[in-house]
């Protein structure tokens, strides 16, 4: 699957807004069916599965958590740091941040 299947995917669940783009990323990286997705970001996070689409829960969660957030907050990790964030608490390999890792050696 492509890059713009995995953008309408997160999309769909509210993206960065929410959870969307930490269960897209399950789908895609563990070959994990969405329920499942699902069920692992809302654990990893100490969550529900339905809090995952609630935006307000995912805000103070994304920034408690430092995953990143829609609008950028002073002293919070924005891009790659973020994305290394996310590879932390989800136990995966994010491609980019491989390459990032390879090119500051």
């Amino acid at each position: 699957m492509g890059m713009p299947i995995s953008h309408i995917m997160a999309s769909g669940m509210t993206g960065i807004r929410a959870a969307g783009d930490l269960v897209a990323r399950m789908e895609f990286s563990k070959n994990m069916r969405i329920g499942e997705a699902k069920e692992y970001v809302a654990k990893k996070l100490g969550v529900g599965t339905m809090d995952l689409s609630d935006e307000h829960v995912m805000r103070e969660l994304r920034e408690e958590l430092d995953i990143g957030v829609i609008t950028s907050v002073p002293g919070a990790a924005k891009g790659i740091a973020a994305k290394m964030n996310i590879e932390k608490l989800l136990d995966i390999e994010i491609n980019c941040c491989d390459t990032f890792r390879k090119q500051i050696q």
